[in-house]
């Protein structure tokens, strides 16, 4: 079966499309990911799936989206392939429309509940639009998933579609880096509202000997490299950009504690399951996150993360403190991401993917 996923992202830095896609690969499935070619996007990586990036005068807002959806249309109207998977909202019109007027099989990927992101869930015109696509598009489909038990309940209830859970654990277990430093709080992802980051810079104030790394660019960017120098910790927080995936897994090992915060603005975040949690696990890095139900429930399995019912500066500077000085906790927390890291992986991950795709391809 030929399968062609599709997203507005530019390729390079999807580790969850990367995994999906080269486990369907590995298994027999022939793979295609189509994304978009962003002004400052660098050269594709060799993958075992093939790579596509369509080009696009806009590059956000309305415009962008319309421009994009009607590009992948086009593609998807001559493309070879048996199978579209939408990634999303923003690739879903064009996937749908497409599959119906060639009559091939349709699949739906969440990464997020869509409509209840920050950046869609108090703007009423905008979250009308992207309700409108959902209600035209998903009865159309019987396959979906997304990344975690939370989401799935919700959007299943709201689309009247049954979603599997594929969660964002990473690669199989691997030896971590030795030489953490006691020193280094890190953040990987998206600096992009919602996430946190202004109490996370703004606790460094609060607490000696601690460093903050920041990976990842987003639309906060400048705003966040201007309150570091306002709050005068810019010796104290670093930049370090877009990292390749690689070397994303040697700087989260280098790490003493990890940070997954988010501000509950939505339902796609309260109910969130980010990969930097696992990938955080992975490492042997115990986590501060929000005492969202997720986690909680995950840190009920095995406790790798102090939870905190309230962010801000003041909240997150104890918890560091808690780890430093509170005897046994932190290597607790340490051994307990050891045991979990053998669970949370994807090689369990990977045979639910696995199973809705075999559905699939019974159909054709």
């Amino acid at each position: 079966m030929h399968i062609i996923c599709t997203v507005t992202n530019d390729l390079i830095y999807d580790q969850r499309m990367q995994r999906i896609c080269t486990s369907l690969a590995t298994h027999g499935y022939t793979v295609e990911l189509v994304g978009r070619q962003l002004p400052a996007s660098v050269p594709l990586i060799s993958q075992p799936f093939g790579q596509k990036r369509l080009h696009c005068w806009f590059q956000q807002g309305f415009a962008f989206y319309a421009e994009y959806n009607l590009r992948l249309f086009t593609y998807l109207l001559f493309a070879r392939y048996d199978a579209v998977c939408s990634i999303d909202l923003d690739t879903l019109a064009a996937g749908c429309l497409a599959t119906l007027l060639r009559r091939k099989k349709r699949v739906f990927d969440a990464h997020e509940y869509f409509t209840e992101v920050p950046e869609v869930v108090h703007r009423r015109s905008v979250r009308a639009f992207w309700n409108l696509v959902a209600r035209a598009c998903l009865p159309f489909y019987k396959y979906a998933y997304t990344v975690g038990p939370g989401l799935a309940e919700k959007m299943g209830a709201q689309y009247k579609l049954e979603f599997a859970v594929v969660r964002n654990t990473p690669a199989s277990p691997s030896l971590p880096v030795k030489g953490k430093s006691e020193e280094v709080v890190l953040y990987q992802g998206a600096l992009n509202t919602g996430r946190g980051l202004e109490a996370a810079i703004a606790a460094m104030q609060l607490i000696d000997n601690v460093e903050l790394w920041l990976v990842g660019e987003g639309d906060l960017s400048a705003e966040l490299r201007r309150l570091a120098v306002e709050l005068g910790v810019q010796d104290k927080v670093h930049f370090l950009g877009f990292v390749p995936p690689d070397d994303l897994k040697m700087r989260t090992a280098q790490a003493w504690v990890g940070l997954n915060l988010l501000e509950n603005r939505g339902l796609s975040y309260y109910y969130s399951l980010a990969n930097k949690f696992f990938d955080y696990v992975q490492a042997e890095v115990p986590t501060v996150t929000m005492n969202f139900p997720e986690y909680r429930a995950l840190n009920a399995q095995y406790e790798v993360a102090i939870l905190l019912d309230e962010l801000s500066p003041a909240t997150m500077a104890d918890a560091i403190r808690r780890l430093r000085e509170e005897e046994g906790l932190y290597a607790r927390l340490q051994n307990n991401c050891m045991q979990a890291r053998k669970v949370w992986n994807w090689a369990e991950d990977e045979k639910v993917l696995l199973e809705v795709w075999r559905k699939v391809a019974l159909e054709l």
